[in-house]
């Protein structure tokens, strides 16, 4: 995998979902202060799977936690999990 922006958000699992938001060191509820629009349940749902953003937010939400990552950490997690 090359940049992470390259990265296709929609085949990330859920569980790469929660640990991007951690590795980043965001608290769900931190994310209704980051993102307008995106409240703590979206990110609960997309996170369980039970709920997919639209293509856009998901990408926000990408770029936000790959901002605080190395390249080497978003591309592990968006391989390996």
């Amino acid at each position: 995998m090359g940049d992470p922006k390259d990265v296709d958000v929609s085949n990330l699992s859920p569980l790469a979902w929660r640990l991007l938001r951690v590795a980043a060191g965001y608290e769900q509820r931190a994310i209704e202060r980051e993102v307008d629009e995106l409240v703590q349940a979206h990110v609960s749902m997309l996170e369980s799977g039970t709920r997919a953003l639209s293509l856009s937010r998901r990408r926000l939400l990408f770029e936000l936690y790959a901002a605080e990552l190395d390249d080497e950490q978003v591309r592990a997690i968006a391989e390996h999990f």
